[in-house]
């Protein structure tokens, strides 16, 4: 019997537009597959002076997730990249604002997707 592959509970798409990239995250970003963000994102940085990471259709995101942006935040930073936010449902905006990240990330537009 073959061995049954189950998707992984976070995917993401990458838009290029020259010096931006658009990622859209789908799903939910936790412990144990934060790297499926961290890693593919992290590669733009070199070569992009502007990342926008569209949460809209992320349902559901840990302290290892909220760990990841925060490393993306640290990298962009060290890298000369503008790190963008858009469409935070309401719960990643309540996890920001409750570890008072929220001042750090730059936020646009909200999406208030029930996680």
């Amino acid at each position: 019997m073959p061995a049954s592959t189950t998707p992984p509970p976070f995917t993401l798409e990458i838009e290029d537009h020259g010096n931006t990239a658009v990622i859209r995250c789908h799903g939910k970003l936790v412990a144990g597959h934060t790297e499926l963000l961290y890693a593919p994102v992290s590669q733009l940085l070199p070569t992009h002076r502007r990342l926008i990471l569209d949460l809209s259709h992320l349902t559901h995101m840990d302290s290892m997730g909220l760990g990841a942006l925060v490393r993306l935040y640290v990298s962009s930073r060290t890298k000369g990249c503008e790190l963008e936010l858009r469409h935070i449902g309401k719960k990643v905006r309540d996890l920001l604002i409750m570890t008072n990240l929220l001042p750090a990330f730059t936020i646009v537009g909200e999406h208030d997707i029930r996680m």
